[in-house]
């Protein structure tokens, strides 16, 4: 399959914003109509006819949601758009105002009649009794009305600040890069076509076989910070502030005691999680200390942590880096292929970066009457590849999970990183295959680094998270980073030295902004991934490798229509148990000796720059 680049095509959603105004007229009608068929008459309504009610339900959510992620779409792809997104925003947020007596009142209804209903819609159980689990954490219809009308222009919208800022900078190209070796968005710059790169285009000038290339872009991107961080810090306050209230609005009983209800994860899971990361921290400075020493660097600097060990760049067409993942997932299954083609031939995905474009990458599982669609900013590097195959991983999950309808479609985000690590570790084993023991030194030192950013990082992001709401009072940007600069001296220990430039770096992380206390999931996923992708591996036989594909298939097919740990027990793993993390940091530790293995070979004739 021949592919130079992708554009999304939001016609499964709407046309054109006309025919998005024609539906929101339409389904105006329908939710007014919902609620005045509904609203304080639930407990009149037959158990046996109660499912019909759910799916009613079921189909306006999911027409606030084919609104609302048409429009975000939009913004993403051109965030000066911003009027358009606020406007819809606006008129959905009156529209759910009308059906959000439904679940309080769901949950207020006598517990022999809830569990009369849930036995006659058994598709909706799962949904409901969490509904009944978290009713202890809903306030009064009044004011839960109250703050949805408000949250447009409450917490909402600094998260759309926050984005439109970072979308909006630009940054100069570094002076110290040889236009032998120019990016095409570099060359462009030479013809007078763009003088500026932006957030997705500067940051990947850190993984530059050139150090000077490398340090003057940290400089450039920490000057530029350095200017908004008055604001960002500004931002991040109002998120704590706002996470604050509603702490104790609601009664949790930690600041991040949401973010596991919502994760369907207990406590002790997670306390667990990130102790076993913790301690393991010598795995990172291990492998930087390695690092060093094959860079011929005495003293590894925060810019020199992503820099390649090859002795020149290798850059990768958006073609070729297409073709190696849909290898990979052909390799593994025929229908993660086939999903990943249909993408990319029905305008699914996004690849590359442009003016006021949102930077990072993401997959939108929109809704189940039309299909996910992914966001890239695909700068030619190998780590773009594991990208895509990440975002594609996450698509091919919720193009799976539909078949579970709106309400059950989406994972928790515990088990929501599952596929999209998955399919990285897919296109990992297929790139082994392919490569001589030389190429294969760069190509492990490429995967430990992604899995130190997925795992033990967001464990640091997680540390950094605890300690600043853990505060009542608004911090000022000196103090944000004095905490961020101690928790990564804790995973880095002496093995990396971190730059007085690089403690401001916390300002620019989305996850701060838009979902707090979101990036341990990553930790959480990357564990359970390599768990599950031994247990793949471990797999002797043709039959038990497809054993193991139609149980995996089956798994994201059930999208969050079960709870992590049931999905999770069918494979013979328990996320209670202390010993499970285990499983995942032991084939870390097993990929770190290959990794030193490859180097320590005798016969080895790879050098280093």
């Amino acid at each position: 399959m021949r592919v130079e680049s992708s554009q999304w095509q939001l016609n499964a959603l709407f046309r054109n914003e006309e025919h998005l105004e024609r539906f929101m007229s339409a389904h105006t009608r329908r939710t007014k109509q919902f609620a005045k068929a509904y609203e304080q008459k639930l407990n009149t309504i037959r158990s046996d006819f109660f499912c019909e009610v759910l799916k009613e339900y079921e189909a306006v959510l999911e027409g606030f949601s084919r609104i609302m992620t048409y429009v975000f779409l939009r913004f993403a792809k051109d965030t000066t758009q911003g009027d358009m997104y606020a406007k819809y925003e606006m008129q959905t947020t009156q529209m759910q105002n009308l059906v959000l007596f439904f679940e309080l009142e769901f949950c207020n209804l006598p517990s022999q009649k809830r569990d009369e209903i849930i036995a006659h819609a058994p598709q909706y159980e799962y949904f409901l009794q969490k509904l009944i689990e978290q009713d202890k954490y809903q306030l009064s219809l009044a004011e839960e009305k109250v703050l949805l009308s408000t949250s447009p222009v409450g917490v909402n919208a600094f998260s759309r600040l926050f984005d439109e800022h970072l979308a909006n900078l630009s940054f100069k190209v570094p002076k110290s890069k040889d236009s032998k070796t120019h990016s095409k968005e570099a060359k462009k710059s030479q013809k007078g076509h763009k003088s500026k790169l932006n957030e997705e285009e500067i940051l990947s000038l850190l993984h530059h076989h050139k150090r000077e290339v490398r340090k003057e872009a940290q400089k450039i991107f920490t000057k530029k910070l350095y200017k908004s961080r008055h604001l960002l810090a500004y931002i991040l306050n109002m998120v704590r502030k706002d996470l604050h209230i509603s702490t104790q609005l609601r009664g949790y009983k930690l600041p991040e005691s949401f973010r596991h209800i919502s994760n369907a994860a207990t406590q002790k899971s997670v306390d667990k999680l990130i102790e076993v990361t913790s301690t393991h921290y010598p795995l990172v400075s291990e492998y930087y200390e390695i690092k060093a020493k094959l860079l011929g660097i005495k003293e590894l600097k925060d810019y020199d942590r992503y820099a390649p060990i090859e002795s020149k760049a290798h850059n990768l067409s958006y073609n070729e880096a297409i073709n190696l993942v849909l290898k990979s997932f052909g390799q593994f299954s025929g229908e993660f292929k086939s999903i990943a083609m249909k993408a990319l031939r029905k305008g699914w995905v996004d690849s590359h970066p442009a003016p006021h474009k949102r930077g990072g990458a993401f997959s939108h599982g929109s809704v189940p009457s039309a299909h996910p669609y992914v966001l890239l900013n695909y700068t030619e590097s190998r780590r773009d590849a594991f990208t895509i195959a990440h975002e594609f991983g996450h698509m091919i999950h919720q193009e799976l999970s539909k078949t579970q309808g709106y309400l059950n479609m989406d994972t928790p985000l515990t088990t929501a990183e599952t596929a999209s690590v998955f399919a990285e570790m897919l296109l990992f084993d297929t790139l082994k295959a392919t490569l001589s023991r030389e190429e294969l030194i760069p190509l492990y030192a490429g995967k430990l680094e992604d899995i130190f950013s997925t795992l033990f990082r967001q464990v640091v992001m997680t540390h950094f998270e605890r300690r600043i709401h853990a505060q009542s009072d608004e911090l000022k940007p000196e103090q944000f980073d004095e905490i961020w600069k101690e928790e990564n001296e804790r995973m880095f220990g002496k093995s990396v030295s971190l730059s007085k430039n690089y403690e401001g770096w916390w300002c620019y992380i989305p996850h701060f902004i838009h979902s707090p206390f979101y990036c341990y999931a990553y930790s959480y996923g990357q564990l359970l991934v390599l768990a599950l992708f031994g247990l793949y591996k471990s797999q002797k036989t043709t039959q038990g490798k497809a054993k193991f594909i139609q149980k995996y298939i089956q798994f994201l097919s059930l999208g969050g229509s079960k709870s992590p740990k049931d999905l999770i027990s069918t494979f013979g793993l328990n996320l209670e148990s202390d010993k499970f993390w285990l499983i995942g940091m032991n084939e870390v530790q097993k990929m770190l000796t290959e990794f030193k293995e490859l180097i320590n070979a005798k016969d080895s004739v790879f050098t280093c720059v």
